[in-house]
């Protein structure tokens, strides 16, 4: 498939002015959750909700992280998601939780975010 990287915005949920620019996020459908650093997460205030999260790595390595609420916007499209406090080493990611509710898919052919489309209903 490839990977690619894309810049997104990401804001207080609470305070909307505050807001920082993660230039370089990968794009990873494997990881639920998104990735931002901690240094740019709290310069903005976002609060850790939740604390001492497990995750499972590539490798199978358990690591224990915290997690916020935030806005995220790439483009016209924004959604409000969790996001995962990252430490010095560990991977900026775009998640697949966060790209579902931007409705973007991946078009890997192109490395690019294409648009879903119309939302299914039940």
């Amino acid at each position: 498939m490839g990977t690619f990287y894309i810049g997104c915005k990401v804001e207080n949920h609470v305070r909307r002015t505050q807001s920082v620019i993660v230039p370089k996020m990968l794009v990873d459908t494997g990881s639920e959750y998104t990735w931002a650093p901690s240094s740019k997460l709290e310069t903005i205030g976002v609060a850790r909700e939740k604390k001492d999260i497990q995750f499972v790595m590539a490798n199978g390595q358990l690591i224990t992280r915290n997690v916020g609420f935030a806005i995220l916007r790439i483009g016209a499209a924004f959604t409000i998601d969790e996001v995962v406090f990252a430490e010095p080493g560990d991977l900026i990611l775009l998640g697949a939780r966060t790209l579902e509710g931007l409705n973007f898919m991946v078009d890997s052919s192109k490395k690019r975010l294409v648009a879903s489309g119309p939302l299914p209903v039940a």
